[in-house]
């Protein structure tokens, strides 16, 4: 037990980095030498270093979306995979912390574009066991957006979901040669991917292809279903052509970011895939799993909880942890909101639903 604990203590570090809780947007003191004067100067050459590089970075958001014709602009882009049976597109996570001068990310920032295939690779193994993965650089918003009200968020929002229709259109236009695909994304690459499919999967040749869209990590109304009717969520283990969300959060939460108070989201259990609040046992739990940068599994713990969707909120309530176990790690969100587990808790069951939905698809296919 002690070292599981130190395995998850690990893996807990690790994600808080890939989700952006890094300090690094802020500018970091000289050392000193002795002198005064060398201290200034350093302190000068700094700040002409971050304004030349703020100024690189809004140059870069008024030019426009990237090519995605050019393979440096994917995180990820596997054409080679031809016997694979489906695709996925998979729209990252935040990784970018944001600062005062750029609220979205620079596509030019290494560090953090290491970060960025970092992230993906934690929760590409659910996904690419018969699927061929594309993985798109962008300009994703900082996490200091998400102190801002929904409305405020919106221009930033704006510039990053420019960016994923353009990789999506390409990779559509140009890769997917009509092949199944699975759209995913986790946190923002949920609410991206659902942008997504209120406009682009208005098309009925594009809904026709659509294994499933796992939109983890975001909420979806009744009313935005009302207002795009072509969407649906997933009301079983194997219906196609959803979309598959789901919040997790303890039993006490009643208000986050993902749901604000006064909400009700969409959602499906992934222990039972009931959408009522019937209770999954954590006999259901096929593994949780905790992964790093490389995609390897650092800690698996079967059976670690159980879970029952919450009939006002259709929050995912998690049961069998606690948030001392398991803290919200971001000052975006309060200890009781398991945002940063919505993957690592359901691993294995997700794992398993990716497949059968694959099956699902290709036989209504063949028939």
């Amino acid at each position: 037990m002690k070292k599981q604990k130190m395995v998850w203590k690990q893996w807990f570090a690790l994600l808080v980095m890939a989700m952006g809780l890094a300090t690094a947007c802020a500018p970091k003191a000289p050392e000193a030498d002795g002198t005064q004067t060398s201290v200034s100067q350093q302190v000068t050459e700094q700040a002409e270093e971050e304004e030349t590089q703020a100024a690189g970075e809004r140059e870069e958001l008024i030019s426009g979306v990237p090519d995605y014709g050019d393979v440096a602009n994917w995180a990820f882009w596997e054409p080679e995979e031809d016997s694979k049976t489906a695709d996925v597109f998979f729209i990252c996570p935040s990784v970018y912390g944001g600062s005062e001068d750029a609220c979205n990310m620079s596509l030019s920032d290494d560090d953090t574009k290491e970060s960025f295939v970092g992230a993906i690779r934690m929760e590409k193994g659910i996904y690419d066991g018969d699927s061929r993965f594309f993985a798109p650089y962008y300009r994703q918003i900082g996490l200091n957006v998400y102190e801002m009200d929904a409305a405020d968020r919106e221009p930033y929002l704006d510039i990053a979901y420019e960016d994923v229709k353009a990789a999506f259109e390409y990779y559509w236009e140009n890769e997917n040669h009509g092949r199944p695909i699975i759209l995913a994304g986790f946190s923002q690459g949920a609410d991206l991917s659902i942008r997504l499919m209120k406009d682009c999967f208005a098309s009925q040749e594009l809904m026709d292809q659509l294994v499933a869209c796992y939109a983890i990590g975001w909420s979806i109304t009744e009313e935005e279903i009302s207002q795009y009717p072509h969407l649906r969520v997933a009301a079983g283990a194997d219906d196609t052509g959803v979309i598959v969300s789901f919040n997790s959060e303890a039993e006490s939460v009643g208000d986050s970011l993902m749901i604000p108070a006064g909400t009700k989201t969409l959602a499906i259990n992934p222990l039972n895939w009931k959408t009522d609040g019937t209770a999954a046992d954590k006999s259901l739990n096929l593994g949780a799993c905790f992964t790093n940068y490389s995609g390897e599994i650092t800690s698996e713990i079967p059976e670690l909880t159980g879970a029952y969707i919450d009939p006002e909120r259709g929050a995912l309530k998690v049961t069998d942890v606690t948030p001392e176990e398991y803290p919200a790690g971001l000052s975006i969100f309060e200890d009781g909101v398991y945002h940063l587990y919505d993957y690592q808790f359901f691993y294995r069951n997700l794992q398993e639903n990716v497949k059968t939905r694959i099956d699902a698809f290709l036989g209504a296919e063949a028939q």
